[in-house]
């Protein structure tokens, strides 16, 4: 009987450390908010000193993509660039944003569930965003905006903090190769297949969609592809495959884009 309670109690041990250990264990996890803070302050000390700040947007796309397309694809986006680097992690994604006024409304307000907020408010937000992860040893801090509607936001925000610590070893850079390569480049490429300019479209048609469609496919309503109010573009022949092109341009475009800016950067 001695023997066996041994035995258990060896067991029990043993079950224990391993478990105790797992629980030690970081999780394998870009993503800032999925961290401890001691978990966070371990990987900055280790080389982790970029990090990418997502920015989407809550807005209307067209009646077959939900609300959240910039905020969800950014996000997904931003984990590959990450892991591409190696050595940055994720913020939480901004999804407040500049859509246009609220009375009258304009742009996308006319239509129920886009979200917007004052120029100077956003830039407020990316501003005291940046210092925050100055404070906790960032060496990099990244912008990528998902939206054309706020490049020039972002450019402003980052200038004036890299003017502000111009002598400090932190610097502060506006990627906006990643939402020309989402656009621009994208929409060449898809023409350069035989896609036509009413098909790509510049928001919610072929391009859009299928970028969508390649990052999360439950956000499209495959039964609604089709032109309508709230849609420039022909979202019909929209594909998973058309969008992992997209996928794969952006994420390239971007980690090349992110490492030059870093080496430029000052000591």
């Amino acid at each position: 009987m001695t023997r066996w309670l041994l035995a258990v109690f060896a067991s029990v041990l043993t079950i224990a450390h391993t478990a105790s250990g797992e629980c030690a264990q970081a999780p394998d996890s870009v993503f800032l908010e999925e961290l401890t803070w001691t978990e966070l302050r371990d990987l900055v000390g280790s080389g982790k000193t970029t990090i990418l700040v997502p920015i989407g947007g809550t807005e209307q796309n067209g009646p077959h993509m939900a609300l959240g397309k910039h905020n969800r694809r950014v996000q997904v986006l931003s984990e590959k660039i990450a892991r591409a680097l190696g050595n940055a992690l994720v913020a939480p994604v901004i999804a407040y944003v500049p859509e246009g006024q609220v009375s009258p409304p304009t742009e996308h307000m006319r239509f129920p569930g886009t979200i917007t907020v004052p120029e100077d408010t956003f830039e407020k937000v990316l501003e005291y965003a940046a210092r925050s992860f100055k404070l906790a040893g960032f060496r990099d801090i990244v912008f990528l905006g998902d939206h054309g509607g706020y490049q020039r936001g972002e450019r402003a925000v980052a200038d004036r903090l890299d003017r502000e610590w111009a002598a400090a070893s932190v610097r502060v850079h506006a990627i906006e190769e990643y939402y020309r390569a989402g656009q621009a480049e994208f929409a060449r490429l898809l023409k350069g297949k035989g896609f036509h300019d009413e098909e790509v479209g510049t928001h919610a048609g072929l391009a859009d969609t299928s970028l969508m469609l390649a990052t999360d496919p439950r956000l499209v309503r495959a039964d609604r592809l089709r032109s309508g109010e709230g849609v420039h573009g022909d979202p019909r022949q929209s594909s998973a495959e058309i969008g992992q092109a997209g996928v794969d341009l952006i994420v390239t475009r971007t980690v090349d884009s992110v490492r030059k800016a870093v080496a430029r950067r000052s000591p």
